[in-house]
């Protein structure tokens, strides 16, 4: 209860903040330096504009800018990707993949060569071998799942690893981890990944664009990202995380001025919302710092010792965008149409009842995790 009043009254100075900015003609034209309460304005709709790798291949080594010849070929690679719009082979597909090149517009190439700016080789570091135990044990089950399919009999990529045979006695028991991703068993919707769930936005995300609004005890920051997965978050200014029990999917965040920069610690993250496999135990310190008038520099370093064997630490240079020509909607969307979700469940329920008439094949013996296919008696 003391959560929600807190957030509602986080939510009412985002609001009056934004019904002043409105009244004073702050939020169109150029933005002033300050905010009303006399901190530094970040607010605006800010974006990547450059499409950069996330970690930086190894062949490169240590160095953190791309050269010109780097930069256009991954421009001519993206540009030109067959997959973008080359039609099924059969005829009856637009397209070979879920959307066209109307739908899918590639950003140029950035001038570095990873995101990832610490550890000096622009990788991130090596994995526990705690959290290598666990990618192992959700690759094991995920496989298994696997075992009577077209897949695996053929030895495709999407069952490396695995073996080929009847279904497994285990296929029904109550999976060893908490699923985030797709795997070939529909009983229910935890057996679907994340993003059928509508559930991919997550804290940290690199990749959309966000709106910043500030009050004067707090920030609101909406993410637009993954079709209509975006979020609203709410940083508060001051304060002290909650007791380690409360977890949340976003997690608690707490920010502090230091000087032009905003630091914003955030930490109490759900288990069941991991960020390249941390959950739980991860910590996300955040900087934000106006540069000009239409750059804000943006660094992120992430630490979980569960996970990882050192922090590491991203980078971005995000640019302003017009606020009249983003005029989105700042709720999450992709709940209000999904009939993806219900449509798998109801998919599998056909297919076990046709299976039991003998009427089709075993169900367990269609791969519809991996997107190869194929089908066994």
């Amino acid at each position: 209860m003391m959560r929600r009043l807190l957030e509602s009254c986080g939510a009412a100075t985002v609001i009056a903040a934004v019904m002043f900015l409105l009244a004073t003609g702050h939020l169109g034209g150029q933005a002033p330096n300050s905010t009303p309460w006399g901190h530094p304005n970040l607010e605006g709709i800010w974006l990547d504009v450059y499409d950069t790798p996330f970690e930086r291949p190894v062949e490169i080594g240590e160095r953190e800018l791309a050269t010109i010849e780097e930069r256009t070929r991954r421009d001519e690679a993206r540009m030109i990707n067959p997959g973008r719009n080359a039609r099924g082979e059969d005829g009856r597909r637009d397209v070979a993949g879920a959307y066209n090149a109307v739908y899918t517009s590639a950003k140029p190439a950035g001038p570095r060569t990873s995101l990832v700016v610490d550890p000096g080789n622009g990788r991130l570091p090596s994995l526990t071998p705690e959290a290598q135990r666990d990618i192992e044990i959700q690759r094991d089950w995920r496989l298994m799942l696997l075992r009577n399919t077209e897949t695996c009999r053929s030895g495709a990529r999407g069952c490396v690893g695995g073996e080929y045979g009847p279904p497994s006695p285990r296929r029904f028991d109550v999976a060893p981890f908490y699923n985030t991703g797709r795997m070939n068993r529909h009983d229910g919707p935890e057996d679907q990944s994340l993003g059928d769930r509508c559930m991919t936005g997550r804290t940290p995300d690199f990749n959309g664009f966000r709106r910043i609004v500030q009050g004067d005890t707090s920030v609101a920051i909406g993410y637009d990202t993954g079709q209509g997965q975006g979020f609203q978050r709410v940083v508060y200014l001051g304060g002290r995380h909650p007791d380690s029990e409360i977890t949340l999917r976003h997690g608690d965040s707490r920010g502090r001025w230091e000087g032009d920069t905003l630091v914003v610690e955030t930490t109490n993250f759900s288990p069941k919302f991991p960020f390249r496999g941390s959950g739980q135990n991860r910590r996300l310190v955040e900087r934000y710092t106006r540069i000009d008038e239409d750059t804000l520099d943006y660094e992120a370093t992430i630490e979980d010792s569960t996970v990882w064997t050192a922090p590491w630490t991203i980078r971005q240079e995000l640019k302003r965008q017009s606020d009249e020509q983003n005029r989105i909607y700042y709720e999450p969307r992709c709940h209000e149409g999904n009939y993806g979700l219900p449509a798998l469940l109801v998919g599998r329920r056909v297919d076990e009842q046709a299976f039991t008439e003998g009427r089709g094949p075993n169900p367990f013996s269609l791969d519809t995790a991996t997107c190869v296919g194929g089908l066994q008696d």
